[in-house]
């Protein structure tokens, strides 16, 4: 059964239902959840809550490296926007973010772009890794790997709630997903000049895994407000990224979230994961059933963040105006002479 408590107000969802015999109505709550909210709690996930707590503790030992060896690593390297960014180092829609966090993709190796060739292939290639905390690199691809699974069999749910095939989805994730994971930390409001750890934006993804550490400070954004969602242990929060809008017509619709800074003298830790489909794909729009397409809003429109369907130019066109440092560096070619002109400094969060 789904369940509420005046603490945990999104619903929380027990995914072992996905295959026993009550799987018709988990469809139903799945279906309810994405199209009412975009977010729920997860649990009965399957992953071991013992390596998660180990991910944790990695995590907060790369966040307490000397800066030197974080700065090695920084995104700035690296043409396929993997690595390190400082804390406020991001903007979201003017204003600045108070995170610091590692971005890691798909171990892949780098590709030789002709100059006909479309420009999303520089997006794959190798990641950086902190040559001072080798265990991270294995435990992250591991969580990268798990949390695809996962991920995967969330898709095919959402599409048998959608009155689908549960592979409808599968010839734009298939072999060669885009990946991404995050480690994030957000410094105590102490350190910072504001509350916002990062503003107010949709993902752009199928769906986003999120593991929360201990902290609270997720809030999404309701028909009466934001609701808060406080770390429940052993449940991961998921939400609906904007590939599903776009595919659904806006029956299931990314919902704009944010993260407020922590107290002073704390901090938060996360881990998220993004699965998004492969980079030389379309993404479909599904013929829903009567009255499901009647419940459709159509795909939000928003002049600050306009969405293609081809994939690539979707996904680039994020990764260039998240990280302007790394669009001038590696991409001039790609930008206009009014980005050139704009100020080298911190971009926006998405």
């Amino acid at each position: 059964m789904n369940a509420e408590t005046p603490a945990l107000r999104l619903p929380i969802l027990d995914f072992r239902r996905v295959d026993g015999p009550g799987r018709p109505q988990f469809l139903e709550d799945l279906r309810r959840a994405a199209h009412e909210t975009g977010f729920f709690y997860l649990t009965g996930h399957g992953i071991e809550r013992s390596f998660l707590d180990d991910l944790f503790a990695l995590s907060r030992r790369f966040f307490n490296l000397p800066e030197a060896e974080k700065i090695a690593i920084e995104m700035v390297n690296s043409p396929h926007f993997r690595g390190y960014t400082r804390t406020g180092w991001e903007h979201t829609r003017g204003a600045r973010d108070w995170r610091e966090q590692l971005d890691v993709g798909a171990e892949r190796e780098r590709v030789t772009v002709a100059a006909n060739e479309p420009a999303w292939l520089r997006l794959q290639g190798p990641n950086q890794w902190p040559a001072a905390l080798p265990e991270l690199r294995p435990a992250i691809l591991r969580w990268q790997q798990e949390a695809t699974q996962l991920a995967i069999r969330l898709v095919r749910a959402f599409a048998a709630s959608l009155g689908q095939p549960e592979d409808i989805f599968e010839p734009i994730y298939a072999e060669r997903p885009n990946q991404l994971v995050k480690i994030i930390r957000y410094p105590g409001r102490d350190a910072t000049e504001s509350e916002q750890g990062v503003g107010a934006h949709k993902d752009s993804s199928f769906v986003t895994i999120l593991l929360q550490h201990e902290q609270s400070g997720l809030e999404v954004e309701g028909p009466d407000g934001w609701i808060g969602a406080p770390p429940l242990r052993g449940s991961f929060i998921i939400n609906i990224g904007e590939l599903l809008e776009m595919a659904s017509n806006g029956y299931l619709r990314a919902t704009i979230h944010r993260v407020t800074t922590p107290p002073a003298g704390r901090d938060r830790l996360s881990v998220a994961f993004f699965l998004g489909a492969r980079l030389d794909s379309t993404v479909p729009v599904l013929d829903l059933p009567p009255a499901l397409a009647a419940a459709a809003k159509g795909v939000a429109q928003d002049p600050m963040n306009p969405l293609f369907r081809e994939v690539g130019k979707n996904y680039l066109k994020g990764r260039l105006r998240s990280h302007p440092d790394v669009a001038r560096r590696h991409h001039a070619d790609l930008l206009s002479a009014e980005e050139l002109a704009k100020p080298a400094g911190p971009g926006g969060a998405y």
